[in-house]
């Protein structure tokens, strides 16, 4: 299940997490982010429980959460594991790539 944080909850739902986590900083008008949802939404079930988590910040909410992750464009994905950033990468991902932010197979 995709779980929307904000900055009250982005360090329990991201940074102590036990299984490695994929943000999409996003925003609802912007047209490459809702094709991006539908991939994670996808790449969600496929996944399935325990092997990553998948949450979302809403860049027009969360300011401060993509000032602090230097988010300049929009999707912009950031995978996590034990509280420290893999790697982020800009645009439309596709499962593949997903999988390969988070080091699953």
């Amino acid at each position: 299940m995709i779980t929307h944080v904000t900055e009250e909850t982005f360090e329990k739902e991201v940074l102590q997490s036990d299984v490695p986590v994929l943000v999409d900083f996003w925003a609802a008008w912007c047209g490459p982010c809702r094709i991006q949802g539908e991939i994670l939404d996808a790449f969600d079930k496929d996944i399935g429980d325990g092997k990553a988590k998948i949450c979302k910040v809403d860049v027009d909410t969360e300011h401060n959460l993509a000032f602090d992750y230097q988010v300049m464009s929009i999707p912009t994905m950031i995978a996590f594991k034990n509280g420290e950033v893999l790697t982020k990468q800009v645009g439309v991902r596709n499962e593949s790539m997903l999988r390969g932010m988070l080091g699953i197979a």
